[in-house]
C-alpha cells in the first residue's frame, strides 16, 4: 500500500516556512509544495495550484493544508485573486475528490468580516471590502460544499488568522516595528484602540492541532490574547527598544489623515509605495478586535503575544543574526 502523507501547498512562504519547521521538530512527516521556492529548499517541491495536472503530486496524500493564496491589496490584474484563491480551492478539491483525501485544513483569514465589530467570532457576518476578503470568502464555500458532498468520511477545518506577525515577516506589523526603531513613528489619534494579532509561531502550533481534529466541519479565527490597545503594544516596543515605557510622539487623528493623503498624492505621483498611506493610517486607528472560540480546545498558544513581540524585536532589530529570511506580505 502507497504510504500517505500530511501536504502542505504553499510551504515555502512565511507560515509555511515556520510550519515545516514545527512538524519537522515534531516528528511528522510531510511533503512540501509551493509555485514559489525563492529560498531553493530542497524539502519543497514545484506545486501550481492553477494547474490540475501539477496537482497530481498530492495522489498520496492523507490530510491537505493549503496556504496557498496572494494576499497583498496591489495585485494586479485583479482576476489573480479569483484564479488563485477562489479557482485554486476549486481545483484542490477535485484534487481531493480524485486521490481520496478527506481532510483539509484550510487557511483563510479575518478578511472575511471587513471592518467588523468588535469582538466577532465565528459567527460574525462576512462583510468584506477587497479582493482578498472576498475571494478568501468564496474559496471557504468551495471547501464547504466540498465537505457537505460526504460529511460522514470528510474532515474540514477553516482557520481564520488575524494578522500574523513574526520573525521575517515583512508586513505591516513588520514596517510600524521598523518605523519605530528609526525613530520615525509618530503615535496617531489616542491609541485607545485596540488590535487583534497573533504570533506566527502560535499559528502554526494551532494548525498542527488541528491535523488531530478527524471528524467534522470547523471554523476558527485565530488570535493570540488578550488584546493590547496601541498605548500598550508602543510602550512594549519602546522599551524593548530604548528602555522608554511611553509612545513618545503624538499627533491628533485630524492631522495624520492629512499627512495620510499627502504621501498617497506623492506614490500616485512617483509609482512609488511608501510605507504610509491614508488606508495604512486609517486601519491604525481603527480597533481591529476579533474573539475566537479556541478557548473551547484544549489548545494553549506556546507563546503569550508580549513574549512573541519581544521574540520578534530581539530577532529583526536587536540580535546581530546573518542571511535572515524575509517574507514580504501584507
Amino acid at each position: 500500500m502507497t504510504k500517505k502523507f500530511l501536504s502542505i501547498i504553499g510551504a515555502a512562504g512565511f507560515v509555511g516556512s515556520y510550519l515545516r519547521e514545527e512538524l519537522n521538530n515534531s516528528g511528522i512527516e510531510f511533503q512540501a509544495f509551493d509555485k514559489n521556492n525563492i529560498y531553493n529548499s530542497k524539502e519543497i517541491r514545484y506545486l501550481d495550484i492553477e494547474d490540475q495536472h501539477s496537482l497530481k503530486q498530492l495522489s498520496n496524500t492523507s490530510t491537505l493544508i493549503n496556504l496557498a493564496a496572494v494576499h497583498r491589496d496591489d495585485i494586479k490584474p485583479i482576476s489573480k485573486y479569483d484564479d488563485i484563491n477562489v479557482q485554486g480551492a476549486k481545483n484542490t478539491c477535485i484534487a481531493a475528490e480524485n486521490f481520496g483525501i478527506n481532510k483539509i485544513i484550510f487557511i483563510s483569514s479575518v478578511a472575511v468580516y471587513g471592518f467588523a465589530p468588535a469582538n466577532t467570532d465565528e459567527t460574525g457576518e462576512p462583510n468584506y471590502f477587497n479582493d482578498y476578503g472576498r475571494t478568501k470568502y468564496l474559496a471557504e464555500n468551495v471547501y464547504k460544499e466540498w465537505f457537505y458532498k460526504d460529511p460522514d468520511s470528510r474532515s474540514l477545518v477553516i482557520i481564520r488568522p488575524t494578522v500574523i506577525f513574526g520573525e521575517g515577516n515583512r508586513g505591516n506589523v513588520y514596517n510600524l516595528l521598523n518605523q519605530v526603531s528609526k525613530k520615525r513613528f509618530v503615535m496617531i489619534g489616542s491609541g485607545n484602540n485596540l488590535k487583534s494579532m497573533a504570533y506566527v509561531r502560535n499559528v502554526v502550533a494551532f494548525i498542527k492541532y488541528c491535523t488531530n481534529i478527524n471528524d467534522g466541519f470547523h471554523i476558527y479565527n485565530y488570535v493570540d490574547k488578550p488584546d493590547l490597545d496601541m498605548n500598550s503594544f508602543l510602550i512594549l516596543i519602546r522599551k524593548k527598544l530604548f528602555n522608554k515605557e511611553n509612545v513618545g510622539i503624538r499627533l491628533p487623528y485630524f492631522f495624520g489623515a492629512i499627512i495620510g493623503k499627502i504621501f498617497d498624492l506623492l506614490s500616485n505621483l512617483s509609482g512609488y509605495k511608501f510605507p504610509i498611506s491614508s488606508i495604512r493610517i486609517e486601519k491604525f486607528v481603527k480597533t481591529t478586535q476579533f474573539n475566537t472560540s479556541i478557548g473551547n480546545t484544549d489548545f494553549q498558544a506556546p507563546f503569550k503575544l508580549d513574549e512573541a513581540l519581544e521574540r520578534t524585536l530581539d530577532y529583526e532589530f536587536i540580535s546581530k543574526i546573518d542571511n535572515k529570511k524575509e517574507f514580504y506580505t501584507e
